[in-house]
């Protein structure tokens, strides 16, 4: 029994092909769990009393990190959370693009949970009781969970618990306040702060207002990970400007899903990463996340226009009720380029409906907006507004505006980690929520040789955990947590697909939380060993030795 009270059988992996997350090469030995924690590494390994598990032809690697992911109510709602634990994935970090549960108030808990309705839904059995972090993160751990948690303070929901959800200034009182729940936030263990800077309310947050947050996250050790004021028209100077929050604020930084999107940035990641670069020689602390697939997913609501967002969800559904109101927003989209949009004038034929909060529409799932307004011999404008009424801002969608060029040239980036940003629910949710880590092994590795599985393995678990100061994990090594994904490496692949978006992966027969399995011989098992990590705080199976 570990110190916290789960139950964990003694376990031998016999026989497999260690990659250990050090980089080194793989090399067939076996693995010994003790009460949660490796107990032995490499070579033959003679135990008494331990259940043997014959890991012959695949390999045994340190549970992957999912840098960004849209889990907050899944990990307490959903008990088998099929879609990150049949991936591999043992730990997640919430609480992204700038907005989420904790810390809020009783007004801005509400407001909250209609903005990312179409990130997280509103699932029976969540009852929204907590406040602080410590709350939230204190009903994970009593719930239990599939998979470990780590939680991002969100810069959005901070601003809208001080200056509410309009595009005012922060005053001198109010930065001070924001600070404060900041650090407060941090104490209760947060691991940063995340921002949305083209979401609602905390896009209206000036560089200098961004740096005095990130002041405190860095006092306490932790790291900015922002979602940037744009992928599209703006991207370089959106990174520039993240760099220099992060150099003034000598905070770490983490560029999450780091991509460069639409047709205006083809070709030019190196644009990128030479600007990651030079911020690292002068002495930045950068690291990044991507996601391997093209399209991104989003909410039909973020296309809108900051201007037509201010005051929360009630005002922005009066805005589009009035006609005068619709037609200025949709010149803004349609040919100026939406902040929202990332400053790209949108094509509707991107624009594909993923998921809907009403039933009722679930016809327009699967379609573009394009094809819907053919369909239907309506503008494309009048089918977005429509929707956006009839969904109450609750739609989900893939955007397709990816470039796979980008995508492998950032991948091989030495600072590179694997986030999934996957949204679990709707009809048709973005297959990356159920395959991205079996994909980055199946296809980068496998097929293409992006990279070597030793490199990938880095990437996917131990420099995540480097970034987020979790020492007793991330790699397969005596006397740290064993948090464990055992794999075939000659079949492992992802399945998810956009026509079957829950369709889990091949190839990964074993995952280990805590020395827990959670996936038996490719199946779920009923136990919940993941709990709420603390930043700074050292795991309950302490000591390591490693």
């Amino acid at each position: 029994m570990n110190d916290d009270g789960r139950t964990t059988g003694d376990l031998l992996l016999r026989g497999g092909l260690i990659v250990d997350g050090s980089g080194a090469a793989p090399a067939t030995g076996d693995v010994l769990v003790r009460a949660g924690r490796i107990a032995g590494v490499g070579g033959r390994i003679d135990a008494d009393g331990v259940r043997v598990i014959d890991a012959d032809g695949l390999a045994v690697a340190p549970g992957f990190i999912d840098m960004h992911a849209h889990s907050d109510l899944a990990v307490l709602a959903d008990g088998a959370h099929l879609a990150k634990v049949t991936q591999g994935v043992t730990t997640e970090v919430v609480g992204q693009d700038g907005i989420s549960y904790a810390p809020v108030t009783d007004s801005t808990m509400a407001t909250v949970r209609e903005q990312i309705a179409g990130w997280n839904g509103t699932p029976d059995g969540v009852d929204f009781a907590w406040r602080s972090v410590a709350e939230y993160l204190a009903e994970i751990d009593r719930r239990g969970s599939a998979t470990n948690v780590a939680y991002l303070l969100p810069q959005g929901a901070i601003r809208m618990n001080v200056v509410g959800t309009g595009d005012e200034r922060a005053s001198a009182a109010d930065l001070a306040e924001m600070r404060a729940q900041v650090d407060q936030g941090m104490r209760e263990g947060a691991f940063g702060l995340s921002s949305g800077l083209t979401y609602v309310p905390g896009m209206f947050a000036s560089t200098d207002e961004l740096v005095a947050l990130c002041e405190v996250v860095a006092r306490h050790g932790g790291y900015y990970s922002p979602h940037q004021r744009s992928y599209g028209a703006g991207a370089l100077a959106a990174y520039a400007e993240m760099v220099e929050v992060a150099e003034r604020a000598r905070c770490a930084l983490h560029l999450t899903h780091a991509t460069m999107n639409f047709p205006e940035n083809r070709g030019r990641a190196g644009e990128l990463l030479a600007l990651v670069d030079r911020a690292i020689d002068a002495g930045v602390d950068v690291t990044l996340d991507t996601y391997p697939y093209l399209p991104g997913s989003t909410t039909l609501s973020a296309l809108l226009p900051s201007r037509a967002a201010v005051g929360g969800p009630e005002a922005t559904l009066a805005r589009l009720r009035d006609a005068d109101q619709r037609a200025w927003i949709a010149h803004e989209v349609e040919v100026i380029g939406s902040d929202g949009c990332h400053g790209v004038p949108v094509d509707w034929d991107t624009i594909e409906i993923a998921g809907v909060r009403d039933a009722a529409l679930g016809d327009r799932v699967g379609r573009t907006v394009a094809r819907i307004a053919l369909d239907e011999a309506r503008p494309p404008a009048e089918v977005f507004f429509d929707l956006l009424l009839a969904d109450r801002l609750g739609t989900s969608i893939l955007q397709h505006v990816g470039d796979e060029g980008n995508v492998r040239e950032i991948m091989r980036h030495r600072r590179h980690t694997g986030g999934s940003d996957g949204i679990l629910i709707g009809a048709k949710p973005h297959p990356r929520g159920s395959g991205t880590f079996p994909r980055y092994l199946g296809r980068y590795v496998r097929e293409e040789g992006v990279l070597s599985l030793a490199d990938m393995i880095v990437h996917l678990a131990a420099r995540p955990a480097a970034r987020l100061g979790l020492h007793d994990r991330g790699r397969v090594a005596e006397g740290l947590v064993a948090d464990l994904v055992v794999f075939d490496p000659a079949t492992v692949i992802d399945r998810a697909t956009p026509d079957d978006p829950r369709r889990t992966a091949d190839g990964i027969p074993w995952v280990l939380v805590g020395g827990t399995p959670v996936i038996e011989d490719g199946a779920r098992t009923d136990v919940r060993p993941g709990r709420a990590l603390r930043h700074g705080a050292r795991a309950a199976v302490v000591p390591t030795t490693a």
